[in-house]
């Protein structure tokens, strides 16, 4: 019946058209008739028929037409039922964190996660492996919920992580909850520091509705060599789109049976996100801290990136000297939401009457050498760690500088101390830096300034947005002193002419 409505429909249209067609040319009609007859007649209508019963696109079942390989698969509709459109800015509700955790480790480990974690702002949940002895749980803390039974895998369960599988399923059992109105799942561990609002503003450029597996590699090459170059790790942090978490739902309690030997629970979401298609993008704002001992060399030269996480912060100083690791990154999280896409972006500038080189960290370390270093040779962090393994290849995945005694090489250091506006009329603040270790310092030269006369470093700076690919780093240059002991300097955008040129001895 469907058939016969619809050639009957055509029928009636082909009648309009010729109608209208044979009264607009009935001149030429006659011609054609006069020359060639009916014949002529029935070849165009034929043909006319033809085409309109192809254009008017009829719903034959497609199976009946064409081989079914030859066909293109209806698109499902790949967004999170409770997404906006794209052009809606993501915003921290729309991410939900999986922190993945031990009823044994938390005691000490969650105090990580209260430094960062908002309650009634922030979404997401600690997984367990059994119920916390810790009670009432802290208000300040995420909500936490039991990780299901893997026994299932014992049978399949060859990793050197004993507890691989459990962390792995955070992120299904994450998305299992079926929340609403999430773009992205954020896993970690629960000695991860997140920074929130670089966290958004950074997930804010890619678009949700797509698949995206983000994170950053191990700043270790015998790490990265012995998982993947290709993988998020897990500590670090990394996001997983809601297309990509749903599309991974459907496969991935099969999948881990596929992947028995591999360490740690990273390496099996890599594996699987590879089986739906999925490449890592990169972010070097991730910081696994595969490193040991002082990471400020690190810090102080940091990515022109904006810093989304820390990791395995049990293994290294406290990044502040004279703190506790708690105090410390307090400290740091106090510069941060005062302008958290500034945080430790480098700025180089140059002190010509003193001959000082001066590395900016914002809201982490001013570096001041007495003498002048191209901006290329300062960009490369001082290598004040050690390596996570030792090797006989390559340590890390950055270059490095060695430390020196040498008083032109060693550069005296001011840590961030303190942040305030600079009125409520501008769109300035200031941060001080102080010096909090040993300042003895010998002179690069008889006739050189010692930076040990300063006591303090006061940034000026504005306001900043995350900086987007194709950006320059940031300029700075120093003001006439408000002080006899003081330095200041001002951060800015550079000028379209503005390089960043040393001055020639």
């Amino acid at each position: 019946m469907a058939l016969q409505r619809l050639v009957g429909d055509n029928l009636s249209k082909l009648g309009e058209s010729i109608a209208h067609f044979s009264a607009k040319f009935s001149g030429y009609l006659s011609v054609i008739f006069s020359k060639f007859g009916w014949f002529l007649f029935h070849a165009v209508l034929v043909a006319g028929l033809v085409y309109l019963l192809l254009s008017s696109q009829p719903s034959f079942p497609s199976s009946q037409c064409f081989p079914s390989w030859m066909l293109t698969r209806e698109r499902t509709n790949s967004r999170s039922p409770f997404s906006n459109n794209f052009r809606s800015p993501t915003k921290i509700g729309h991410i939900l964190f999986g922190i993945a955790g031990s009823s044994k480790t938390w005691r000490n480990r969650g105090p990580y996660i209260d430094l960062w974690w908002e309650p009634n702002k922030t979404r997401g949940h600690v997984w367990l492996d059994s119920p916390p002895t810790k009670y009432p749980w802290p208000s300040s803390s995420p909500p936490f919920r039991i990780s299901e039974n893997t026994a299932i895998f014992n049978g399949y369960n060859k990793h050197e992580m004993p507890f691989a599988i459990r962390m792995a399923r955070v992120l299904l059992e994450s998305f299992n909850l079926g929340l609403s109105d999430v773009r992205w799942f954020v896993m970690g561990d629960d000695d991860t520091v997140f920074f929130v609002d670089n966290l958004v503003k950074v997930l804010a450029k890619y678009d949700h509705n797509k698949y995206f597996y983000i994170g950053g590699n191990s700043e270790s090459v015998v790490q990265n060599m012995a998982h993947s170059y290709d993988m998020a790790f897990g500590g670090g942090g990394y996001a997983v789109s809601y297309p990509l978490a749903k599309a991974l739902s459907r496969i991935f309690d099969d999948c881990i049976r596929r992947y028995q030997t591999l360490y740690g629970s990273d390496h099996i979401i890599q594996s699987c996100v590879a089986e739906v298609g999925v490449r890592l993008t990169k972010e070097p704002g991730f910081h696994q801290i595969d490193l040991l001992g002082d990471i400020y060399g690190l810090l102080s030269a940091h990515p022109m990136s904006p810093l989304l996480s820390l990791h395995h912060l049990d293994y290294i100083a406290p990044i502040f000297p004279g703190m506790t690791r708690i105090q410390a990154l307090k400290v740091l999280l106090k510069a941060s939401k005062a302008n958290p896409p500034q945080l430790l972006q480098q700025s180089i500038c140059y002190h010509k009457e003193h001959n000082w080189s001066i590395s900016v960290s914002w809201g982490y370390s001013v570096q001041i050498y007495q003498k002048i270093y191209p901006p290329g040779f300062l960009t490369i962090p001082l290598q004040t760690f050690k390596p996570w393994r030792k090797s006989g290849v390559l340590s890390f995945m950055f270059n490095t500088r060695p430390l020196s005694t040498d008083p032109c090489e060693k550069p005296t250091v001011f840590f961030f101390d303190s942040v305030k506006p600079v009125s409520p009329f501008v769109n300035l603040i200031e941060t001080v830096y102080v010096g909090r270790e040993d300042r003895s310092i010998s002179a690069c030269n008889l006739n050189q300034s010692l930076p040990n006369i300063v006591d303090e470093v006061r940034i000026f700076s504005e306001l900043q947005d995350i900086r987007v690919a194709g950006s320059r780093r940031q300029c700075c240059e120093v003001l006439p002193s408000s002080g006899m002991n003081v330095t200041e300097i001002r951060i800015r955008e550079c000028l379209d002419d503005e390089n960043v040129a040393f001055p020639l001895l």
